[in-house]
This record gives structure tokens, sequence and C-alpha cells, in this order.
């Protein structure tokens, strides 16, 4: 919510390109809506009467939530589809610490190298670094989107195809929001 402020304050600027700024909120978007539908699949392998989910489904941990995934999604799931979503896991597996080193960084950027953004973050008593230009970005949120369609739609586009029809009819947030509403969700 906004907060209204009549006094002349100072904000700070982290100084990323409108590029950088973009992609790094697609990224963040893109892994919340993959651990989002990991859960979500974990989740509705437990009968409705089942009152005690695991530990894991306590959702603290992604890396648990991807390991119940694996036993009660992926290994239960025909041969073709298991494939594909445990490429899946592979890449998420893959990609997590980028990941991390992206959300969990301390930013900052250096004159020398003014197109490269670096990352520092301290696991255990090791400094890691990590630098991100921005088509690394692009790449990144890339990844991430196809990672996303083909734990939710293993099937392909036949897949989607299918889930679309049974919705009696399809329109995305953004298409809902020209036709019917809030002009502030469509640039």
């Amino acid at each position: 919510m906004p907060e209204e402020n009549n006094d002349l304050s100072y904000l700070f600027d982290l100084e990323l390109s409108d590029k950088e700024v973009f992609y790094v909120g697609k990224i963040v978007s893109q892994w919340g809506s993959i651990e989002h539908e990991i859960f979500n699949q974990c989740l509705l392998t437990f009968d409705q009467e089942e009152i005690k989910l695991p530990k894991a489904m306590n959702n603290l941990c992604f890396s648990d939530v991807l390991k119940l995934w694996i036993k009660r999604v992926v290994d239960v799931d025909n041969e073709e589809r298991q494939t594909i979503l445990l490429q899946q896991y592979e890449k998420i597996i893959e990609l997590k610490d980028y990941r991390n080193a992206l959300v969990h960084g301390m930013w900052n950027w250096d004159l020398s190298e003014p197109d490269v953004i670096t990352t520092s973050r301290i696991r255990k008593k090791e400094i890691i670094s990590t630098k991100f230009k921005p088509d690394d970005l692009v790449d990144f949120y890339t990844q991430l989107a196809k990672i996303n369609f083909n734990i939710r739609f293993p099937g392909g586009v036949e897949e989607l195809a299918e889930a679309r029809m049974a919705q009696s009819g399809y329109i995305d947030r953004r298409g809902f929001e020209m036709l019917f509403g809030n002009n502030d969700l469509v640039p």
C-alpha cells in the first residue's frame, strides 16, 4: 500500500538499469511460481482427510519440498512425463545457487566494469561472489520460464491446450486487465 508522505525524503537508488530491474523482477516471479507449482503438486497428492502433513510441507526449505515432489509426483507419473520432470528437477538444482546469489546477495558494481553487477554473500566462512550481465539475466529468466512451463505441462503444448479447453476458455491476467480494468498492470 502506498505510503502518503508530504515531507521531503530521500530514496536510495540501486543504480541498476531498467533492463536489469525488469529481469530481476521476472526472475524472482518465475522462481516463486515454480516453488508454488511444485508445492501445490505435492499438496494435491495428500488425501484431504490427512490433517498432518510432513515437515517438508511447512515450505521453509524448498529443497525439502523438491525431494517430496520427486517421491510423490514424479516417481508415480508415467515414464515419458517422468523423464521431462526429472530433467526440470536437475535444472532447478543446477540453477539454485545462481538464484540464491541473485536474491540473497549484496549487490554492487564497479566503475571499471559498469555493465556487470556483482553479488556477494557469505555461506559459513566463505565469501561467494557472482557476476551478472544484463544478458545473463535474460538467459536465466528464459531458463526459468521453460522449467516453469515444463513442470506444469510435461506433455507439452498439447497438454496446455487440453488444460485451456477444460477451463472452457482462458484469458490471462494482462488480457483481463486490458479488457476490464486496472490499466496500471498493462505497460
